[in-house]
């Protein structure tokens, strides 16, 4: 079973209701992730989501809590002192911001094959992690 790292954009999608579009393609992925791969995140992805969810789409905060306490069938990689240390250098390396190094060191930790992402370069390959941004048709 592959292990796939969702970024935190996917999955404020999921409750954005201001493009309808992003969140049909978001709920699938999420789902299909869930059932057919192991769903990856870091505690980096839960703490901005919570922040974006509750105060950007005004989602109420205790939904939201709910939502992340379903998380827990996720793994989870926590953003301890070594990870941010791998992602300064893939920061200085590779020329990303420190917070996208931050996704990329996560899934690098957690032996993800990919990383959904919004914001990340789509077909790239970082540490041996492959960049696929779900909302782009790459036919």
């Amino acid at each position: 079973m592959s292990k796939i790292f969702i970024d935190t954009n996917v999955l404020i999608y999921t409750l954005d209701k201001k493009d309808e579009e992003k969140r049909a393609i978001a709920r699938k992925i999420v789902k299909k992730v869930v059932q057919s791969h192991q769903p990856v995140i870091s505690t980096q992805v839960i703490k901005e989501f919570y922040v974006v969810a509750s105060n950007k789409l005004k989602a109420d905060p205790i939904i939201v809590k709910n939502i992340i306490h379903n998380f827990h069938h996720m793994e989870i990689v926590n953003n301890d002192l070594e990870l941010i240390e791998q992602a300064i250098d893939i920061s200085i390396l590779s020329r990303l911001s420190f917070w996208d190094s931050l996704i990329i060191a996560a899934a690098e930790k957690a032996n993800c094959e990919y990383v959904l992402s919004e914001d990340l370069n789509a077909g790239q390959t970082c540490r041996g992690v492959k960049i696929s941004n779900p909302f782009v048709n790459d036919d």
